[in-house]
């Protein structure tokens, strides 16, 4: 790895583990770290080799969320700097959300602001004990914008309208009780648990997953009606037809791997 804002490590078996790193400063936000995250993200996207990505960080914290610096600079900033410059965090925010593949927050210390932005966009969460998070915006007389729509979606709206609030610190058992985080282990074994998961993941289709993670954001909040049933029912007779689809049904009732898992 080279020593950049952010690491990215690919793995034979088609693991990309993207790492902030920036431990001197708790891997805080700026400009640039977004800049890299957002071309990071990009690259993997587009790069077929990758079958799902690991989201960690170098040093003691997740992410502080904003970084000192850039905030004093933000304070200098005209209407349509600003604008441009959080509209670069939400396209960061999406491009990990949307990406079409699976992406697991390994949350090994402190994650605030921003830095809970990162673990809702995550699909799976995994969090050691060590770990505590806060939405502490308001405390600087910010609100945490365009983290919303995500943490609105981990943890729904009655929680959020709690901590959006009281900007108060909660420890890793409270992340796991209102859905920010999907599982906590002790620190020693969060390396453990994330490898886990991902080899879990490995094991199912690439391109299933990807159009699993695109119906839930297809069929989110909608009405169940006659529009929906033919939606749904149109998603699941075009995989059938996929080759994906035809080979994973048929080592299913041959008893054998699908041709995606490795060995």
């Amino acid at each position: 790895m080279t020593e950049n804002s952010v690491n990215v490590e690919l793995s034979d078996s088609g693991v990309a583990t993207v790492q902030l790193n920036r431990p001197d400063i708790h891997n805080a936000f700026d400009d640039l770290l977004i800049a890299e995250l957002t071309a990071a993200f990009g690259g993997l996207r587009d790069d077929d080799s990758v079958r799902c990505v690991v989201l960690a960080a170098n040093g003691k914290s997740f992410s502080a969320g904003a970084d000192l610096n850039w905030m004093k600079r933000m304070a200098t900033y005209d209407a349509a700097e600003n604008f441009a410059d959080a509209k670069a965090l939400a396209r960061l925010l999406n491009d990990i959300a949307v990406l079409p593949k699976p992406v697991v927050a390994a949350v090994q210390g402190a994650a605030y602001g921003g830095g809970v932005g990162l673990v809702a966009a995550c699909d799976i969460a995994i969090a050691s004990e060590a770990a505590a998070f806060s939405l502490s915006e308001v405390k600087l007389g910010l609100i945490p914008a365009t983290i919303s729509p995500y943490v609105l979606r981990a943890i729904g709206e009655r929680q959020a309208g709690r901590y959006f609030l009281s900007a108060e610190r909660f420890d890793a058992v409270e992340a796991l009780r209102i859905g920010l985080v999907h599982q906590v282990v002790a620190a020693a074994d969060l390396e453990s648990a994330v490898e886990a998961m991902i080899n879990g993941l490995l094991k199912n289709g690439p391109k299933a997953m990807a159009s699993a993670k695109r119906l839930l954001t297809d069929i989110v909040h909608r009405p169940i009606d006659d529009a929906l049933l033919d939606d749904t029912a149109q998603a699941i007779a075009d995989i059938r037809k996929t080759d994906e689809g035809r080979e994973g049904v048929a080592a299913f009732l041959e008893k054998r791997k699908p041709g995606w898992v490795g060995g």
